[in-house]
């Protein structure tokens, strides 16, 4: 699970870096507001966990404005104010939960799992939309018609990503970094092989979704009959 830690305090984010890192987070750091919103408006991240006091650009505003650009990875707030009006603000401002400094370990990490939950698939390791689902474990599109097939690796994280996301036009820049990752080296258009790969599959399930490119913008899962 990818996740972006933005606090200024560098003793603070190392330790919180080791901390996610040793419970098998991915985990991105930065240190003030715009590189936060940078990352977060990438889409790529599952959770990000967010200092109120950086400098530059303060949590609150980073929350907001990605909200308002349609990001919907959960949020929790960090911060060293105990106000109910604080906590309210943060919360108003898009985040999900708040934590107060000092925390212990183990609530921050009962939060973030409370948090990541949201865009797990369910228990039996699936996700649904429309008239799909997506059996993560198992690698197997199926539709409710009956029909089903097993998908390759990177289809299978293609449509895991857009069904998460759904109702989300996501970039082609943001599938490729969600999929083969910063390190990758892979170009862009193989996004674009890759997707058509999964559009035979949702056609081979006779499934009524489609993923619908949007010119110069970039791709989103949706029902045929949804305009």
């Amino acid at each position: 699970m990818k996740v972006l830690l933005a606090e200024d305090e560098k003793r603070m984010n190392r330790a919180l870096c080791e901390i996610l890192r040793q419970e098998g987070y991915e985990v991105t750091s930065v240190e003030n507001g715009e590189d936060a919103l940078y990352e977060v408006e990438s889409g790529i991240y599952d959770l990000a966990v967010l200092d109120v006091m950086m400098p530059g650009m303060n949590g609150f505003e980073v929350a907001k404005k990605a909200r308002k650009e349609g990001i919907r990875t959960p949020i929790l707030m960090l911060t060293a104010k105990s106000e109910l009006d604080d906590k309210v603000k943060g919360l108003d401002s898009g985040a999900d939960d708040y934590l107060t400094k000092p925390f212990l370990t183990k609530e921050l990490l009962a939060r973030l799992r409370a948090l990541g939950r949201r865009n797990l698939p369910t228990n039996d390791g699936s996700f649904t939309y429309e008239d799909l689902t997506l059996d993560v474990k198992a690698a197997v599109l199926k539709c409710e018609n009956g029909q089903s097939v097993r998908l390759g690796e990177k289809e299978l994280r293609i449509l895991e990503y857009l069904i998460a996301n759904q109702g989300q036009v996501l970039t082609r820049e943001q599938i490729a970094l969600k999929v083969w990752g910063y390190e990758s080296d892979s170009e862009y258009n193989n996004v674009e092989v890759y997707l058509s790969f999964v559009r035979k599959k949702l056609a081979f399930v006779e499934s009524k979704c489609e993923i619908k490119a949007l010119r110069g913008i970039g791709y989103e899962l949706r029902c045929r009959n949804v305009r």
